[in-house]
């Protein structure tokens, strides 16, 4: 009989000890495997390099945390807004040399706790996500420029709020605030991407700047901007005049073709519904579609793709930005894992160090329950050597039944590691955006086999010197 199942009968006789001991051990290995792959995957979530196709965000001074958790993750409450003048300087200004591309994002709408996202189609037409991956479409597609009250949706949204192409929503202003009266039509259904994307509801920010409460008030013009609005006026009444003279002078050629002027006034009124028709069928806020003036809108900020070396480029005009009073340039990566290196990291390591304990104080478990089982154990242990086992022999057989404890209750704690982060996975990616799926592992779990290996050793090496040093005549001349 080889030595490995000598070890296991042993555990049998033994089953109710050997059992809890081995609980003991899984449940520290669950906690441990939990941390590693929590802390993994949340890492590389928001400490991804360039995650987003973007390397800098432009916001208003402030917090640079607060940006960030704001615009990329949706978290925390919106920020300050920059002027749309500021934005037009990354695309038309002074810094539209350095500019790869900028897209605007205007925040704090939401619809059933999800944020409302006002932005241009470049989001999703231009950016990438995950170093290089294009946003797809599980059904319908991008909204467009001229599509005023269009919207996309991540596929979160889409799961629970029921949402899909064709489907309308009105969004509530701010966070327990007031509901719109104009809603967005639902263009485009995202594909799962893992990222914060997927818990948010897209918008043209030009029917975003439409809604209540979203337009600077209307400044009054200038003197000069006064006659060039006159002069238009006039232009406009002239082109009005001409259009009708145009229109008198087709009228009788109607006639002339057989039309009598009441049926032609009759067919005209008919298709002039008909025409009417069609167009609130094709978009209700057609009355609507009128850009909002520049000047009385704000961003929120602006997600920015420097040009030629990025990182450079960024530094460069960061320089020249933060003197000012009014806006900043951040770096999402920068400023996340300065958070985490303050606030998470430490309370990561401790998390971290506390399950170790708990793996330990199992081991400890394991050579108590071992050690105990030994005055049991002499008298089978004297009968062995005396049938030919040597010291050695009996002493791997000790240290054998240890690492079988060890190993059993670890694998076992392996697969409920994975299994408890299964579980907290919908809770993660609700509140951070954040997907972890089943049998996703960490490096560092290829520690864990060698390091219960090393415990079990140590954890059955005592025991295993009672049994080497067992005295064979006395014990077996004793009276059982």
């Amino acid at each position: 009989m080889s030595l490995w199942k000598i070890a296991w009968r042993s555990i049998q006789q033994r089953a109710l000890a050997s059992g809890l001991t081995g609980l003991s051990m899984a449940l520290g290995v669950a906690l441990v495997v939990a941390v590693l792959v929590m802390q993994g995957l949340i890492n590389a979530s928001f400490l991804g390099p360039n995650g987003f196709g973007y390397n800098r965000i432009v916001g208003a001074k402030g917090s640079k945390v607060q940006l960030v958790l704001n615009t990329v993750y949706y978290l925390s409450s919106p920020v300050e807004n920059l002027p749309y003048s500021y934005y037009k300087e990354f695309t038309q200004g002074k810094y539209k040399r350095y500019t790869a591309l900028a897209v605007p994002v205007c925040l704090g709408d939401v619809y059933e706790d999800f944020r409302v996202v006002g932005t241009t189609p470049d989001m999703f037409d231009k950016f990438d996500y995950d170093d290089g991956k294009k946003y797809a479409f599980s059904s319908g597609k991008n909204f467009t420029a001229d599509g005023f009250f269009d919207a996309v949706i991540g596929a979160r949204v889409a799961r629970e709020t029921g949402l899909k192409v064709g489907s309308e929503f009105q969004p509530t202003h701010g966070v327990g605030g007031h509901k719109h009266d104009d809603g967005f039509h639902v263009v485009g259904v995202l594909d799962e991407t893992g990222t914060p994307v997927d818990r948010a509801l897209f918008v043209n920010i030009e029917g975003f700047y439409l809604l209540e409460n979203h337009a600077l008030p209307d400044k009054p013009l200038l003197p000069e901007h006064s006659d060039e609005h006159a002069h238009e006026h006039k232009a406009d009444e002239h082109a009005h005049d001409h259009k009708h003279e145009h229109a008198d002078e087709h009228e009788p050629a109607a006639n002339v073709a057989g039309a009598k002027p009441h049926e032609h006034a009759e067919g005209a009124e008919h298709e002039h519904e008909h025409a009417h028709e069609h167009e609130h069928e094709h978009d209700h806020h057609a009355h609507e579609h009128h850009p909002l003036p520049e000047s009385q809108r704000e961003v929120t900020a602006i997600l920015l793709l420097t040009a030629g070396q990025p990182d450079l480029t960024a530094s460069f005009i960061a320089k020249d930005i933060n003197k000012g009073t009014i806006g900043q340039i951040v770096s999402p990566v920068y400023e996340i894992a300065s958070l985490f290196e303050i606030f998470v990291r430490p309370s990561e390591y401790m998390l971290l160090a506390l399950t170790v304990m708990i793996v330990i104080v199992s081991g400890i478990a394991i050579l108590v329950s071992i050690y105990n089982s030994m005055s049991e154990r002499r008298r089978e242990i004297a009968v062995m050597r005396a049938l030919g086992a040597g010291r050695g022999t009996v002493m791997r057989i000790v240290l054998l039944e240890s690492i079988l404890l060890s190993l059993g209750g670890g694998l076992i704690g392996w697969a409920l590691g994975h299994l408890l982060v299964a579980g907290v996975s919908p809770w993660l990616n609700a509140t951070a955006g954040v997907q972890i799926g089943l049998f996703r592992c960490a490096a560092e779990e290829l520690v864990i086999i060698p390091g219960l290996i090393v415990l079990a050793a140590i954890a059955g090496y005592l025991p295993a010197l009672v049994a080497y040093r067992t005295d064979v005549s006395q014990t077996l001349s004793a009276t059982p």
